[in-house]
């Protein structure tokens, strides 16, 4: 990858062999109202800190990768003014060769973590295949999420994929790729608003220090694949079943309605989520990436003690 801009305090946290954990920001310029968005982005640098690592937000400004921002950079990409863009994986590089200013999504944030020499990533929930449209037997739409997590061996930390996605087909996918999928003190994989969807996982890891140890022991194995840590969202946030599924119900057939197609229909999808539940969306939303990401933080100090004493 081009040269990427390592802030200073990452780059002499990796130099060091200390704990860092990479963030995204699509979910501050595109997930979260303005204002919302950066007391999120602060709080999120906030908790890796207290877990004893170094955070490093991720985006391109100016056509120039970044691994850690300032709070001025912080302030642009929270700032609806500022039109970012999101960027996965394969639009890093028209946006770096037009100058373009874009946010990350998990794709193009694994990425560039891993050129970064960042292991551990902390998320919401990660993209998968879509739900099929009413009238239609299935979707072809699949984010590049799946592939990214296939092909770059970093441990991504997520409330399981969004809801509003189709579950069974994104762990099958996932299940081909050769991606392990890590359940967090649950038996079944998470779903994202929901603590649990009725999908049962293969692996179970109970405390941060289980799932370093599988993480650093699967980068020993043969391939490139990451590392799905399954992270339930707290339980006091969990949305009411029966409201989340009339939501979704509600969702699909807008998106119909609409024609909403491709890279728009999650944005549209989460919207509507946030604007009929009155705010019980957003709610649990920024608690379940606080979670997510404090957990990356803790497996990312155990990473680093445990090679620390290696070494």
């Amino acid at each position: 990858m081009t040269s990427i801009a390592i802030a200073d305090e990452v780059r002499a946290a990796l130099a060091a062999g200390q704990a860092v954990v990479a963030l995204e920001s699509t979910i501050l310029s595109h997930g979260l109202p303005p204002g919302r968005n950066r007391k999120v982005a602060q709080r999120l640098e906030s908790v890796v800190r207290e877990a004893g690592a170094v955070p490093a937000t991720i985006a391109v400004l100016d056509g120039k990768v970044w691994a850690g921002l300032s709070q001025a950079q912080l302030d642009r990409v929270c700032d609806p003014e500022s039109g970012l863009v999101k960027l996965s994986r394969r639009d890093l590089g028209p946006a770096i060769a037009l100058g373009q200013d874009g946010a990350t999504t998990v794709a193009g944030t694994a990425a560039i973590a891993h050129a970064a020499g960042i292991g551990v990533f902390g998320t919401g929930g990660l993209g998968g295949v879509h739900l099929p449209l009413p009238g239609r037997v299935t979707s072809w739409d699949v984010s590049a999420d799946l592939d990214a997590l296939a092909e770059t061996p970093v441990l991504i930390v997520s409330s399981g994929v969004k809801s509003v996605l189709d579950i069974e087909a994104t762990l099958e996918l996932l299940e081909t790729r050769s991606v392990p999928v890590l359940g967090y003190r649950t038996d079944h994989f998470p779903g994202f608003y929901l603590r649990e969807s009725e999908h049962e996982l293969s692996w179970r890891v109970d405390t941060p220090a289980q799932a370093a140890k599988v993480f650093a022991a699967h980068r020993q194995a043969p391939g490139q694949a990451g590392v799905l840590l399954a992270n339930p969202i707290p339980a006091e946030f969990e949305m009411d079943r029966e409201l989340h599924d009339r939501l979704l119900a509600d969702g699909i057939q807008l998106l119909k309605d609409q024609g909403v197609q491709g890279r728009d229909v999650t944005p549209v999808l989460l919207e509507h989520f946030h604007t009929a539940s009155g705010g019980v969306s957003l709610d649990a939303n920024e608690a379940l990436v606080v979670s997510n990401v404090t957990l990356a933080a803790q497996v990312a100090v155990e990473l680093a003690g445990a090679e620390s004493t290696r070494q």
